[in-house]
């Protein structure tokens, strides 16, 4: 997103450097238009800020569904892994999966 950026003003030049023929209605319509600068630099801030609070809610929301989803797949990891994971060390032969399933009976042991 790209932010506009207003030209600066040069309000340090003296008022005798600026013409002998500057009025009091220059110096007004000069006020006037710095001010309507303004406004409008404030509705282009206020409208920026609304779009971009509309966009974090929309992420904001997106997150929780996603945050959601994982948690419901990790429950479902959980309780199909176990018992994946048992029957697929039972077809395992002889002394190599003995330490694999210590753990995996202990660790089903603690979950009950």
């Amino acid at each position: 997103m790209m932010c506009e950026v207003m030209p600066t003003i040069n309000e340090d030049t003296p008022m005798s450097q600026r013409g002998s023929q500057s009025s009091g209605s220059d110096s007004d319509s000069h006020f006037e238009q710095l001010m309507v600068n303004m406004l409008d630099e404030r509705d282009r801030l206020l409208d920026t800020l609304r779009e971009t609070q509309e966009s974090l809610s929309l992420a904001q929301q997106r997150l929780q569904d996603v945050i959601y989803d994982r948690d419901s797949l990790q429950r479902q990891l959980n309780s199909a892994l176990p018992q994946v994971s048992m029957r697929a060390w039972a077809y395992l032969p002889g002394q190599s999966c003995i330490p694999v399933r210590q753990w995996l009976e202990r660790k089903t042991d603690s979950a009950v």
